[in-house]
């Protein structure tokens, strides 16, 4: 009777051996396989931040285990404070869904603007594939602008961008306050190739725009000579761009120290780039998986071809850690954060 219970045991010990050894065919799926991630951009179709999420898609899917599919949305508005307060809000923290609003809607988080229903600090941050940036302003050269003299003491001048909020929209607005010029108007509505095209055909006179995206998109502005170039913000100051070395640093133009507080303020924000975030409370599990493939996707030389190809230019990424720190540190100077708060509004500028 003994003898026969210990070859049943011993029977199946063996069976168990078997199984808990056989674990290729036994293990569990990753929790991304035959899923779909859906990423939402806060920014129109056709623009700059299209193409950087565009670069990014394919490299997502490869990087993340079980590779899943990936698809994109839109969501524009409020200068990412739509997408933002979606993403608070009513996007399930279930991995499934992975937030690219422009960079302002930290901005607005922070400078507690109107619109804003969400907590900067309580987003899960993946990082930025871009962190180094510059932004020129220019006029068309059938305006007649081709100096600062002129650009300060023109009334009225036009300036394109697309909505009220989004970063080109605010960029252009600080250089118009910061360079001083006179009674300026702002015109909202466009998508960014539009702003383009309405310069040229005269409905703007002038427009702030990344360095790489004019080269990339805009490469007559340089050939035929069609624009005037007045200044350019480096972010960081020492990110120079060898295709703008001739145009005049802000820094050198600024007339006072509120002035150079504004753009010190933005250029913090902007050194942040355009995050990708999850909604708060998002598994702390697949947070893991997603950061660990956005690493991965930003070592890897494959992404860095396809990102210039499309963009124009190198990326410069920001991880996770990174980008959460940029946001504690923020400058919260009251006065500067008043003036930059009437900045990035629909209102008049301030007045000096």
């Amino acid at each position: 009777m003994y003898s026969i219970r210990r070859r049943k045991l011993s029977f199946a010990s063996v069976l168990i051996g078997l199984f808990s050894f056989s674990g290729p065919v036994f293990s569990q799926a990753p929790f991304y396989q035959g899923k779909t991630i859906t990423v939402i951009n806060g920014n129109a179709p056709g623009g700059t931040a299209d193409m950087r999420m565009r670069a990014m898609l394919p490299f997502l899917k490869k990087h993340i285990p079980g590779e899943p599919t990936v698809v994109a949305e839109f969501m524009d508005g409020g200068g990412g404070r739509r997408l933002a307060n979606h993403m608070y809000r009513n996007a399930r923290p279930d991995g499934l869904t992975i937030g690219f609003p422009p960079g302002t809607f930290v901005a607005y988080g922070v400078l507690g603007e109107t619109g804003v229903n969400y907590d900067v600090g309580k987003f899960v941050y993946l990082g930025a594939p871009e962190s180094a940036t510059n932004y020129v302003f220019l006029t068309r050269k059938a305006a007649g602008i081709d100096s600062l003299e002129k650009l300060r003491s023109t009334p009225g001048l036009r300036v394109g961008a697309q909505s009220v909020g989004h970063t080109i929209y605010v960029i252009g607005r600080l250089f118009a306050y910061t360079l001083r010029l006179k009674e300026p108007r702002f015109v909202v509505g466009y998508s960014g190739p539009e702003v383009d095209a309405a310069l040229l055909r005269g409905e703007v006179d002038g427009r702030a725009n990344i360095a790489d995206t004019i080269l990339t998109r805009t490469p007559e502005y340089f050939e035929k000579n069609i624009v005037d170039f007045h200044s350019i913000i480096n972010i960081p100051l020492a990110n120079k761009h060898p295709r703008f070395a001739h145009v005049p640093e802000i820094d050198r133009l600024l007339m006072s120290d509120g002035d150079r507080k504004l753009v010190e303020l933005f250029r913090s924000l902007r050194l942040m780039g355009s995050p990708y975030i999850l909604p708060p409370g998002a598994s702390p599990e697949r947070t893991q998986i997603l950061r660990a493939a956005f690493r991965k996707i930003f070592d890897d030389p494959e992404f860095h071809k396809e990102y210039k190809k499309l963009v124009g230019d190198e990326p410069t990424p920001l991880g996770a850690e990174e980008v959460q720190r940029a946001i504690e540190t923020l400058p919260r100077e009251p006065s500067v954060i008043e003036t930059f708060k009437l900045i990035t509004s629909a209102n008049p500028l301030p007045a000096r």
